[in-house]
């Protein structure tokens, strides 16, 4: 078997290389809309008017309540309809990225949740106004105390972008699977996919701990899982 996953590294790299490629793209770029737009839900939700925190709750709820697989099917395959195309790195990055945007409104929530209370009043005592006090005061221990679970995130879009498949980009999964039918060795081939997403995985985990480790606030953590 050990010569089998040779063989197919040294043949195929370049797939692999491609495929790798649009993994690491689909995840960065997805995680960073899902941290943007995450944030702004969570600061929304806490601190916006009521009608716009009941619509972002709503739109927290559909996103948590419904199959991933299902969101990106309908970006991809119903917007046409309403004449908005896609092509399907765009939406499989789109639907991964509005799916952690819920997600991380609710990591962002709780972090802010967190916060001592008199971080706020005593932002407020010194003449901050209520958005001044948001930006310049919630915001920045808002980041360190929500890390874990943003580290969590990042994993998990890492093995979510397989997804992509369906909608035929050339990702880790595509490739395998293109490679498999070419060589048969299907054990072998999705043995390497799994080696990569191990490797990758531990590199997240690990550069995430290390900015965790810089920026955390001793005492004060949040983590919440996905459901």
């Amino acid at each position: 078997m050990i010569g089998d996953i040779t063989y197919i590294i040294e043949e195929y790299w370049p797939l692999l290389l491609e495929g790798l490629k649009n993994t690491l793209i689909i995840t960065a770029v997805s995680y960073a809309i899902g941290v943007a737009l995450g944030l702004a839900l969570a600061l929304i939700r806490v601190y916006g008017p009521r009608p716009a925190a009941a619509a972002v709750t709503a739109y927290v709820e559909a996103i948590r309540g419904t199959p991933m697989l299902v969101q990106l099917f309908i970006i991809y395959y119903s917007l046409p309809a309403f004449g908005i195309v896609l092509d399907p790195l765009t939406a499989a990055i789109a639907a991964i990225g509005l799916n952690s945007g819920a997600y991380q409104a609710e990591y962002f929530r709780g972090a802010i949740s967190a916060i001592p209370r008199g971080q706020w009043e005593a932002a407020l005592s010194i003449g901050l106004r209520k958005w001044q006090a948001v930006r310049h005061v919630i915001i920045p221990q808002t980041w360190r105390v929500a890390l874990p679970a943003m580290t969590n995130e990042l994993i998990y879009l890492l093995k979510y972008s397989s997804i992509a498949y369906f909608v035929t980009v050339p990702e880790l999964v595509f490739m395998g699977k293109y490679i498999g039918s070419k060589t048969y060795m299907y054990i072998q081939v999705y043995t390497i996919i799994a080696m990569i997403y191990v490797a990758l995985a531990l590199i997240a985990s690990e550069g995430m701990a290390r900015l965790e480790k810089k920026l955390s606030i001793p005492g004060i953590s949040v983590t919440t899982p996905r459901q």
